[in-house]
Order: structure tokens, then C-alpha cells, then sequence
């Protein structure tokens, strides 16, 4: 499981307030990614190294390409469709679970392999444990998996393993639970973190079952093995990075710049871009 990655750098210096859900799709060769709190849906081309952005009506919090067109979302208002056409980003409400409880919102989320979205809450203003995690299938029903979380993010699948990683940012855990893709099983911890080492955010799992998990306020990219040693570990020259995304020949990483004027790690030039890891081996699961 030895890797060599190193940073290329930032590829897209958007400056994004909150900077989430990268995703590599393979339909256009297109890295598509969020600002949260800046309401934007962002789409950068490696071909030619340009970046095109969408301004969004509705604040969304987490995307994936859907198997039907277009994209798959979550956010404040639920889950939805995305259409994006130009300049112009069509949002589609399909439903919101949480209608109840209206001081909490989506945060990340990823798709599982049968096409199913999972995607977990939390309390936006991240005081009370009200996150939840929740799965919507493709005929649109959706149904709750776990609750008692404070700041979700995740998942990411380890389906060879049979199971899932999904983590409580504020907290500093991470926690694993058996799953078939579908169900989800009890919980446990699984990696648990301490202050100085920043607070696990988005992650995915590559294909030799590694987890990659970016810290905020850690200013890292950090690889562990499938039994939770620390293989790898990348700094980047900003202070919080949020999440990555596997891509041919390395992987994307997101970042925020949000509340960096009155932190005191201090703001970086380059918070709230979009960087470039090089492995030269794909990552990417089959």
C-alpha cells in the first residue's frame, strides 16, 4: 500500500466561502463541486484548465451524477435534481425529511453503488445533535439509517469490506458500520482524533480500501490503511481543506476560506480553492 502523491497545486482559485462535494464525472471528464454557503455549483475542465461557475437559488450541500441525467443533490431545502444548462441551474425538489426541524440542513453525501444517495444533517448552526443520516433510493423513497450526530460527513464505501465509514466532524470520530450498500449496522469508532490534529471532514475510500480523509484546520490530506494506520499524509497550503475526490492519475481536493479572517491559523491567499494531488496510479474503484 506505499503511494507517492505529492501537490500539484491549485487549479481553480475560486476563493469559495465553503468549498464541498467534489465529484469526477466521468460522462463529461468535468470536475463538478459546491460553495455551500456562497450558493454556487462550480465545473472545472482539465483540459484546458477553465472553470465555469452556476449560481444556485437554493443553498445545496452535496452532489452526485445521476444515473437518469443531470445530478442528484442535497442541501437546506432536502434532496433534489440538478439540471445545469449554461449559466442556469434548474433545482427540483424531490423531498425533505427533516421538514420538521428547521434549524438543521443536509451537509455531505455521496452515492452508494446501487444508486441510492446517502447523505447526512446537521444543526447548521453546529450547537445541538441533531445530524442524521438518511438514504434516498431511486424510486424516491427515503429512509432514516442512524441519528445522534452533531457535524455528518461521508460516507465513504468500503463494500469489499462490507462496510461504511461515516463521520462526526465535530466530534473528531470517525465510526464504521457493516453495510450492504443498502442497510446500515451499529456503529463504532473507528479513528477518534485530537485537537491538534484537525477535524476529519469529506473522505472516500480508493481501490485498495485505504481511506482518504481531508482535515479542517489541519491543513492535510491523510491516507489509512484498511485496520486505521496512517499511511500518507499531504499538507496543503491552506488551513481547510474540506473534501476529495478521486480522477485518472490523482485526486481533487476542495477547501473553504470561511471564517479565516477571525481564526487564528489566519487566512491563506489560496482558501477556498480547488487543488490537484498527483498519485499517477488511478485511485478510482472499479
Amino acid at each position: 500500500m506505499t503511494l507517492n502523491a505529492k501537490l500539484i497545486g491549485c487549479v481553480s482559485d475560486d476563493g469559495a466561502l465553503l468549498g464541498e462535494s467534489p465529484v469526477w464525472d466521468e460522462r463529461d471528464g468535468y470536475v463538478y463541486w459546491l460553495d455551500i454557503k456562497g450558493r454556487k455549483i462550480f465545473c472545472y475542465s482539465p483540459e484546458d484548465r477553465s472553470t465555469r461557475s452556476t449560481q444556485t437559488q437554493v443553498e445545496l450541500s452535496a452532489i452526485a451524477p445521476n444515473a437518469g441525467g443531470g445530478f442528484i443533490a442535497a442541501g437546506a431545502s432536502g434532496f433534489s435534481n440538478v439540471q445545469i444548462s449554461g449559466e442556469t441551474a434548474v433545482v427540483s425538489p424531490i423531498i425533505d425529511p427533516e421538514a420538521d426541524l428547521p434549524s438543521n440542513r443536509f451537509n455531505d453525501g455521496k452515492l452508494d453503488r446501487t444508486g441510492g444517495f446517502w447523505a447526512g444533517t446537521m444543526d447548521d448552526a453546529e450547537q445541538d445533535v441533531t445530524g442524521s443520516w438518511w438514504r434516498l433510493a431511486q424510486d424516491g423513497s427515503v429512509s432514516k439509517l442512524a441519528g445522534g450526530f452533531k457535524v455528518t460527513n461521508g460516507p465513504a464505501f468500503d463494500l469489499e469490506g462490507g462496510r461504511v465509514f461515516l463521520t462526526d466532524s465535530a466530534r473528531q470520530i470517525v465510526f464504521v458500520a457493516e453495510t450492504d450498500g443498502v442497510s446500515l449496522g451499529a456503529t463504532k469508532p473507528f479513528l477518534q482524533f485530537a485537537r491538534g490534529d484537525g477535524f476529519p471532514d469529506g473522505m472516500e475510500v480508493d481501490c485498495e480500501r485505504c481511506l482518504w480523509i481531508a482535515f479542517w484546520d489541519g491543513a492535510c490530506v491523510r491516507r489509512f490503511s484498511p485496520q486505521g494506520e496512517l499511511l500518507l499524509q499531504i499538507d496543503l497550503p491552506v488551513p481547510r481543506p474540506t473534501s476529495l475526490a478521486f480522477a485518472p492519475g490523482g485526486l481533487y481536493v476542495t477547501s473553504a476560506s470561511i471564517g479565516l479572517d477571525t481564526n487564528s491559523m489566519g487566512a491563506a491567499p489560496q482558501s477556498g480553492g480547488l487543488f490537484f494531488l498527483s498519485t499517477k496510479k488511478d485511485l478510482r474503484r472499479s
